[in-house]
């Protein structure tokens, strides 16, 4: 009986979705899951949330969305790929199609690019001077108010933008994606984009979205440690302060809201030698943090550079364990799955 595909496949698309991610990131224009499964939370928030509803009702119906959330966008994507193996093996006698399929999906689970590009639009304004634009810019992927911020306090929020998102839009996508394949990543990326939109501590979203961010702490809890201690070694091997990174990390990896968060936030802090984090305002009331790592040196717009290294070094080093295993793949292939039509 012949295999549907296997772990190797799905490796070999991580690869490739790594690489097309890299070269392309997000085309403007295309379209992209995540934008579909964002409709898709949006869809249901009006339809199950009510203010008027007790509070143990909010969570049941943040419960159920969660769920519609999930099953469809797992059984779209193993839709798609199930399809693309079918049509191979009735039509072709190859599985690049299908691949690339799974290359495709996986490229669009990696945000390394579009990481890169955003803090990018930060960095080059504000080595020009040009503090307005670059408070446009980092309006644009930070949560906190940022009409206020001084160039040091606009470098400040791009570098932990980096620092957070080296796990959550890339390290944690690339891990799902090597356990369980394009449907893995996809639904990674369901339960960090439920959490970005609907996993809030306030008002309206305090019952509501209560299984929505538990789910994206549990999803993210091995990751976001992984990703920093790859970002330890990668501090190492690229000359920033690794002795320090560990250091700040294991004093301050929990200085956040989130048990994740300051992870990977902390090792950047430390191997960049910044004070990051502390108090912010957002929509209008200040929000009291505590401070991540030491102000050893003072913080400039090249550190947004540098935490973009950070986390490519990260990545490759998270690519590199990856292959580290191939040899027990080689013996072993637990996610081999076989054609119920051969």
């Amino acid at each position: 009986m012949e295999t549907l595909f296997s772990w190797y496949d799905v490796i070999i698309s991580v690869y490739f979705g790594f690489l097309i991610d890299c070269i392309f990131g997000d085309p403007q224009g295309f379209p992209h899951p995540v934008r579909f499964i964002g409709r898709l939370i949006s869809f249901l928030e009006k339809l199950l949330l009510h203010d008027r509803n007790p509070g143990w009702l909010k969570r049941i119906a943040g419960g159920i969305l969660v769920l519609f959330v999930l099953a469809v966008t797992g059984g779209v994507t193993f839709g798609i790929v199930f399809s693309s193996y079918y049509l191979e093996y009735r039509f072709f006698e190859t599985k690049y199609i299908s691949i690339f399929v799974m290359s495709l999906i996986s490229a669009s689970c990696i945000a390394a690019r579009d990481l890169n590009d955003a803090a990018m639009k930060v960095c080059r304004p504000l080595i020009r001077d040009n503090i307005p634009e670059a408070r446009e810019a980092v309006s644009m992927i930070v949560g906190r108010d940022t009409q206020f911020l001084d160039r040091d306090g606009i470098a400040r929020a791009a570098v932990e933008t980096v620092a957070e998102n080296t796990n959550d839009g890339v390290i944690a996508p690339i891990l799902f994606l090597f356990l369980g394949g394009p449907v893995g990543g996809m639904l990674y990326k369901a339960i960090n984009t439920m959490d970005s939109m609907i996993g809030y501590r306030n008002k309206k979203y305090g019952y509501f979205g209560t299984v929505a961010a538990r789910l994206d702490d549990i999803a993210g809890f091995i990751p976001a440690r992984m990703s920093a201690l790859l970002m330890v070694l990668a501090a190492f091997i690229l000359r920033f302060d690794s002795a320090n990174a560990w250091r700040i990390f294991v004093r301050d990896r929990y200085k956040h809201a989130s048990p994740n968060s300051a992870q990977c936030e902390s090792v950047c802090a430390g191997a960049l030698e910044l004070r990051l984090a502390g108090d912010a305002y957002y929509s209008g009331t200040l929000v009291k943090k505590d401070y991540i790592g030491d102000p050893i040196r003072d913080i400039a717009p090249g550190d947004i550079i540098r935490a973009c290294k950070l986390m490519y070094g990260t990545v490759i080093l998270m690519l590199a364990l990856i292959a580290a295993f191939l040899p027990l793949i080689q013996r072993i292939d637990p996610f081999s799955v076989f054609y119920p039509f051969s």
